[in-house]
C-alpha cells in the first residue's frame, strides 16, 4: 500500500471556512486562502476545499477561492461543492485544482462520473460520499436517499472514479474517532484509494483510520490550531504510521 496521507479539509461557506458538528452548527473558523497556506507549509500531504453551500443553494463552485488558493499552494487539492457537468469540472480545473469531487450530481447522473474521467483522468475525479444509517445523503448530508453506501461505492469505482472521499455523518466533528467499521467496509470492497473522513479528535484517531486506509481527512482538530500541523504529523509518525516524506523540512 502506497504511503498514508494527511489531508486538512476546508468546508467553505460564502468565502469562509466553516465547521460543524455532523453538519450543522457551522461555525466560521477562517479565510480559506490564509488556512491553505499554512497546512501547505505545515506538512499537509493535499488538501481538499469543499464548497458545502453550492449544492443546497444551486450555485457555481468557488472559482475565484480556487484561484487564490492555488496561486499560494505547491501541492496537490480537490475541490468540491456544485459540480453537476463536464464544464463545471474544467472551470474548476482550469482554476488551478489537480481534482474535482462529485458527490449529489454523480448519484443522480452516475455516467458523469466516467465523462469527467473520460476528460481529464480517473485520477482528476473524486468521488465524495456522505454516508448515515447505511445509505448516502446529497445536498450536503441533508437528504437522505435508498442507495446503500458500499455499493454506490463499488458503482462509482467502476465508472472511473480514481478515489472515494468516505464521510461518516454521524461521526462528522465529534471528535471521537473515525467510523472504521464502515471506513473497512469500503476500502475492501473497492480497488481505489479510499480517504475517511468525519471523526479525528486526535493523532489516536487519525492513525487508527491509516491502520485501515489509505489517507485520513481532519478539520477540527487542525481549524483550532492551523500552525500545529506539524506537531500533529510527528504524532501520527510516532503511533508507527509512516506518512509520505515532505519535499522540505518542517517543524
Amino acid at each position: 500500500m502506497p504511503l498514508a496521507r494527511l489531508i486538512p479539509c476546508l468546508d467553505v461557506a460564502h468565502g469562509r471556512v466553516v465547521k460543524g458538528v455532523s453538519f450543522v452548527g457551522l461555525r466560521d473558523v477562517g479565510d480559506p486562502v490564509e488556512l491553505a497556506e499554512l497546512y501547505s507549509d505545515g506538512g499537509a500531504d493535499e488538501l481538499v476545499l469543499l464548497d458545502i453551500t453550492a449544492t443546497p443553494e444551486d450555485t457555481a463552485t468557488m472559482t475565484s477561492v480556487v484561484e487564490r488558493v492555488a496561486d499560494v499552494l505547491e501541492i496537490p487539492f480537490t475541490v468540491g461543492g456544485g459540480v453537476r457537468s463536464v464544464d463545471d469540472a474544467s472551470r474548476i480545473i482550469e482554476s488551478g485544482a489537480d481534482r474535482v469531487s462529485l458527490n449529489s450530481a454523480a448519484l443522480a447522473d452516475p455516467s458523469l462520473i466516467t465523462k469527467i474521467a473520460s476528460r481529464f483522468g480517473s485520477q482528476a475525479v473524486v468521488v465524495a460520499i456522505d454516508a448515515g444509517a447505511g445509505v448516502v445523503h446529497t445536498h450536503g448530508g441533508r437528504v437522505a436517499t435508498t442507495t446503500p453506501t458500499v455499493p454506490w461505492a463499488v458503482e462509482a469505482c467502476e465508472r472511473g472514479a480514481g478515489e472515494i472521499l468516505l464521510t461518516s455523518i454521524r461521526q462528522d466533528g465529534q471528535r471521537s474517532g473515525y467510523d472504521l467499521e464502515l471506513t473497512v467496509a469500503v476500502r475492501n470492497a473497492v480497488t481505489i484509494p479510499v480517504i475517511a473522513s468525519g471523526g479525528a479528535g486526535s493523532a489516536r484517531h487519525v492513525a487508527d483510520a491509516l491502520r485501515v486506509t489509505d489517507a485520513a481527512l481532519v478539520a477540527s482538530i487542525v481549524h483550532e490550531n492551523p500552525t500545529g500541523l506539524a506537531g500533529l504529523r510527528r504524532e501520527i509518525e510516532a503511533l508507527g504510521i509512516e506518512l509520505r516524506p515532505l519535499e522540505v523540512p518542517y517543524g
